[in-house]
């Protein structure tokens, strides 16, 4: 069923899910605010996807995939994180260049080189910003990390997963090295809201509570 979608109606299946993962309700503002655009424009596509069978929208909960919003949602995942994956993986793009080129490819993948990829890459588990990768069946590890704002002065981790759909972002965590597979420790947390100071190898960094708390450790 992906093939008879537009690329806008699988985006707004993509990120109805992210929310929902997030433990976030998938409201009319929030899908407008992901997908920039005013909220009519978004209620418009929600009762389109409604009208399709792949989601139900209720008042006070958000909208929701049904199995079969669901399925495409997961199958357009699968999609943007091997590519993710594939492009730094086999071509070497920086971190922060995968995501916008997994955008622009993850609607015209066709199943057949999809499963080349996969197999190419030796059916990689996760992309290279952490986020899991659902398999052939569509089977998502849902598994938690800790983050680094729930470690404690003298913990130390490895940085498993970073925020991926914010290029300036990622290019700042790679200006202090905080990317997936480097060891990090908490050094000192400041009172009153203040910043967490973090050293990785030999350095030590300032950054924001929440910053720390949208990277995964473990």
């Amino acid at each position: 069923m992906i093939g008879d979608l537009s690329a806008a109606s699988q985006d707004y299946l993509k990120e109805i899910h992210k929310l929902r993962s997030e433990g976030r309700r998938a409201t009319t503002s929030a899908l407008a605010d992901r997908m920039s655009v005013r909220p009519p424009s978004a209620t418009a596509m929600i009762k389109k996807l409604a009208g399709l069978g792949l989601a139900n929208h209720a008042p006070y909960r958000g909208v929701e995939l049904t199995p079969a919003g669901e399925k495409v949602a997961l199958e357009v995942i699968r999609h943007h994180r091997l590519l993710e994956q594939y492009l730094a993986q086999a071509l070497g793009l920086p971190l922060d260049e995968v995501h916008i080129e997994a955008d622009r490819l993850e609607h015209v993948l066709s199943e057949e080189l999809e499963a080349r990829i996969d197999r190419t890459l030796g059916y990689p588990t996760h992309d290279p910003h952490g986020d899991p990768i659902p398999d052939r069946k569509l089977k998502l590890d849902r598994s938690k990390l800790r983050t680094l704002a729930n470690l404690e002065p003298g913990d130390e981790a490895t940085i498993r997963r970073v925020p991926s759909d914010d290029e300036e972002l990622l290019r700042y965590l790679k200006s202090l090295a905080l990317v997936p597979g480097r060891k990090v420790k908490l050094r000192t947390v400041a009172p009153f809201g203040g910043p967490l100071t973090v050293r990785v190898g030999k350095d030590e960094h300032a950054i924001t509570r929440e910053l720390a708390a949208g990277i995964g450790v473990a």
